[in-house]
């Protein structure tokens, strides 16, 4: 659509709506298969595989999880498709014309810290096929530089500026990519599974993995209880869910380029329920696979591979993680920060240089590798946020308005969504309340039950928004832009 007199100050190129719509439904599904198949996506699907104790536990608490996902994504990428707006953008009809930027540079730190987190995964897995060779191995060892081995620096680096490499060019250029690596990194999953199973002479689910082994190996999951009781079926499905709390907010990124919104649901229904019980199915059974060949329970693809006796196995291996890291790096951690970067001042940065200052702050931050200390902590108590962001949102968009929002006015810094000098307080207040009960009592204090955290962003999504529809309904006899 043409807007009317844009703001500078809130709009440029980049923050508009689209108008180019070529994303098909082959595209949508790639999202998803660049989001989930990297290291930390296959340790999560592993492990909650082997948690849910049987095959028909797998296919309730993924199979229930993965539909609620559909169900969340399809929320915000059907107003992605209608409106052609960012998730930033999309954000000021909630939180107001600059209110929005707060939601927007939450997502955007939260984004950076796991940019660089995945980089050095990805580089780890080139790192680990390196180190096979002695020559290798011993200017690994021997060699240093800013707290790294001198090779560990080299690769980083490296996969560091292949993604700037796709980014740099565009939406346009991020969507051929995704439609190359998500088919190429199923490939080399389904081979590996197949080579794994074949060489250990069974299939099978994990049952044969002791209890205390499997509860050691698994415990970063978050899953409490009995591996396969209703309490872990509940956390499985709860964690698979929460997994993708970034996404739920700024999925709209990428549906604004949907053809509509019937390739968006073919998309999504290929790329969430069936792509997500396939990868966690894939996953599963290599993982035990892997244990019945090397009696280790070996939950991190880049450990399995280490173990291959053929090299050029180990080296399609290490380049099908690389490139799996990558993709979800482009989809979740560089594409949602480069529009919130550009929104936040969108007269001197673009989306391509807000995607340049990512991935300068991931580049800067290697150095002291937070990620590998109790900094991944704090990080994922801010991204627990994201759960009243994405209450607040909805309300908003789905309860108050009915999907009907007025998209040139999202451009104007004096018309409907000024509310309070551009800031929205019925939405920071739920925002609190949500934020009080989903982050602050469940890690700071004890007033809570145990069990309360792994729930966490739900009680966010439910508290943030039943507030946000409270406040509104009590001020619904104002004027829009009053309240």
């Amino acid at each position: 659509m043409s807007l009317s007199n844009p703001s500078p100050a809130l709009h440029n190129e980049d923050l508009a709506p689209a108008t180019e719509r070529k994303w098909g439904a082959f595209s949508i599904f790639n999202v998803w298969t660049s989001d989930v198949h990297s290291l930390w996506g296959y340790y999560l699907a592993a492990s909650l595989f082997l948690l849910c104790g049987s095959f028909l536990n797998f296919i309730i608490a993924i199979g229930l999880g993965s539909l609620v996902i559909f169900f969340l994504m399809s929320l915000v990428g059907n107003a992605g498709v209608k409106t052609g707006v960012p998730f930033p953008v999309l954000a000021r009809a909630s939180f107001g014309t600059f209110g929005a930027n707060v939601p927007a540079l939450v997502r955007a730190v939260v984004a950076c810290f796991w940019y660089g987190a995945q980089t050095a995964a990805a580089s780890g897995a080139i790192v680990a096929l390196l180190i096979r060779n002695d020559a290798m191995l011993n200017f690994h060892q021997n060699s240093h530089m800013l707290g790294h081995s001198t090779l560990e620096v080299i690769c980083y680096v490296i996969i560091w500026s292949l993604q700037l490499m796709i980014i740099q060019r565009g939406m346009e250029t991020v969507r051929r990519f995704q439609d190359w690596a998500g088919p190429a990194v199923w490939i080399m999953m389904l081979f590996l599974a197949i080579y794994l199973v074949i060489k250990a002479g069974t299939f099978s689910f994990g049952s044969e993995i002791p209890r205390d082994v499997l509860l050691e190996k698994t415990k970063d999951a978050g899953v409490p209880g009995e591996p396969g009781s209703v309490a872990a079926l509940a956390a499985v499905a709860a964690t698979w869910i929460t997994y993708f709390a970034a996404l739920y907010l700024n999925f709209c990124d990428f549906s604004r380029y949907a053809k509509d919104v019937k390739t968006l649901r073919k998309g999504n229904l290929w790329g969430l329920p069936i792509n997500l019980l396939a990868f966690c199915l894939v996953a599963g059974i290599t993982t035990t696979a892997a244990y019945t060949v090397y009696g280790e329970v070996l939950l991190h693809p880049d450990g399995i591979s280490a173990k291959f006796d053929n090299w050029f196995l180990a080296l399609l291996a290490a380049l099908t993680f690389a490139v799996a890291t990558l993709g979800i790096n482009v989809v979740a951690n560089f594409v949602s920060p480069a529009f919130d970067f550009s929104n936040a001042f969108p007269r001197q940065i673009s989306f391509k240089r807000g995607g340049y200052i990512a991935a300068l702050i991931a580049l800067l931050l290697y150095p002291f590798a937070p990620w590998e200390t109790g900094a991944a902590h704090f990080v994922n108590f801010i991204g627990s946020t994201m759960g009243p962001i994405f209450g607040v949102m909805m309300v908003d968009y789905y309860l108050i308005r009915k999907g009907v929002l007025d998209v040139n006015a999202l451009y104007q810094e004096n018309g409907e969504f000024r509310f309070q000098g551009g800031w929205h307080a019925n939405a920071f207040i739920a925002f609190a309340a949500g934020v009080l009960f989903s982050s602050i009592l469940p890690t700071f204090t004890s007033i809570l039950p145990a069990w309360w955290g792994t729930y966490g962003w739900f009680f966010g999504v439910a508290i943030g928004g039943g507030v946000y529809f409270m406040l509104r309904m009590g001020a619904r006899a104002k004027p829009a832009f009053a309240t």
